[in-house]
């Protein structure tokens, strides 16, 4: 028996403009408050037993044909073999985003390594100072953990495409497309992550911002995958927020979006971080204001000073989304927005 909210977000996503949202609204809420069995049910033992030896079973799948060579490895050695015996092969984890180039394009994508299903990708874990994500840790359950550890970004999470698309896209694929407008990215930059890099013989870190080299250009080598996310802890000074401008709240690509990062010492500006998507090749913070802002009083007056600083230092582009100078409006009124609400004593 399902609260209408949660049947509403199992819907996004889901256009339907003859039948109406209501009546099938209605008939979920009927649906899931009938009590009735089906041949899953009545067979249950058996189904769960038959899906065991499937999930046992991590031999790796290589499936070959005239135009297309397909890998699907489910241990992380296997996926790391793969990928040093076929640098070439595209990387997916989820493929929300890939599998546009092939639906949308009509690319042949010849090869493709799957690393969806590799099981030693998938976690959160708390350590000391930082939280450690799996780079194939779904957006959906990766909303769950950040829930309580990191609201910021829970907050993002909550308006990130659809409940079906989080189900299958991750936290890993979501930095290795390395898009201009991908709305983890400018948060995670905000957060101070860092993104480790693993080969069959190497391992590496390397900081988020550096990790973004261009446009969906990444600082990966042809042998390596991403397999995790390190996002330190944030202190109890720590001011983080995220926000995304777009034409409608569910399902939408942003026009712009921003990630930042306050710490106050006193009154005054002790770091600051402010990133922004939409804006730039890449995902971009903005060095000249943040160099204004330092070591200042955080003051209505001096955020006002440093949002003309901020909108001379972008040039973005217009495009179907958006005009440029919209986006630097745009990008402008967040700033104040920050600041409004890291000024504002409570909630």
């Amino acid at each position: 028996k399902p609260e209408r909210k949660v049947i509403e977000d199992a819907l996004t996503g889901n256009l339907c403009r003859c039948t109406g949202y209501q009546s099938i609204i209605k008939a979920a809420e009927h649906a899931c408050s009938c009590v009735d069995t089906d041949k899953f049910a009545l067979h249950e033992a058996k189904i769960c037993g038959l899906l065991g030896d499937i999930t046992a079973d991590h031999s790796p799948l290589q499936i070959t044909t005239k135009y297309q060579n397909y890998y699907k490895p489910f241990t992380l050695e296997d996926a790391l073999l793969f990928r040093k015996k076929f640098p070439d092969a595209i990387v997916v984890s989820g493929a929300t985003d890939t599998a546009l180039r092939q639906t949308k394009k009509r690319e042949l994508l010849t090869e493709i390594l799957d690393v969806s299903d590799v099981e030693d990708l998938n976690y959160f874990s708390k350590e000391e100072n930082a939280y450690k994500i799996g780079s194939g840790l779904t957006l959906e359950q990766l909303k769950s953990y950040a829930r309580e550890t990191l609201p910021a970004l829970y907050k993002m999470l909550q308006v990130f495409g659809s409940l079906q698309i989080r189900n299958l896209a991750t936290i890993g694929g979501n930095i290795g497309s390395a898009s201009p407008i991908g709305d983890t990215l400018p948060l995670l930059i905000a957060y101070k992550a860092h993104i480790e890099l693993q080969s069959e013989t190497t391992e590496r870190i390397v900081r988020i911002e550096d990790f973004i080299k261009g446009y969906r250009l990444t600082d990966i080598h042809p042998n390596e995958l991403i397999t995790a996310v390190h996002i330190p802890k944030p202190g109890p000074d720590n001011h983080i927020r995220c926000y995304t401008v777009s034409k409608r709240k569910d399902l939408d690509i942003s026009t712009v979006s921003g990630g930042f990062s306050l710490q106050l010492e006193g009154d005054h500006v002790k770091e600051i971080i402010l990133a922004f998507g939409g804006m730039a090749d890449r995902p971009k913070r903005a060095f000249e204001t943040e160099r204004y802002l330092l070591n200042k009083p955080w003051t209505r007056a001096n955020v006002e000073r440093a949002i003309k600083i901020l909108i001379n230092g972008f040039t973005p582009i217009s495009d179907a989304r958006s005009g440029a100078e919209y986006r630097k409006l745009v990008a402008g009124n967040l700033l104040m927005k920050f600041y409004t609400e890291t000024s504002t004593p409570g909630p």
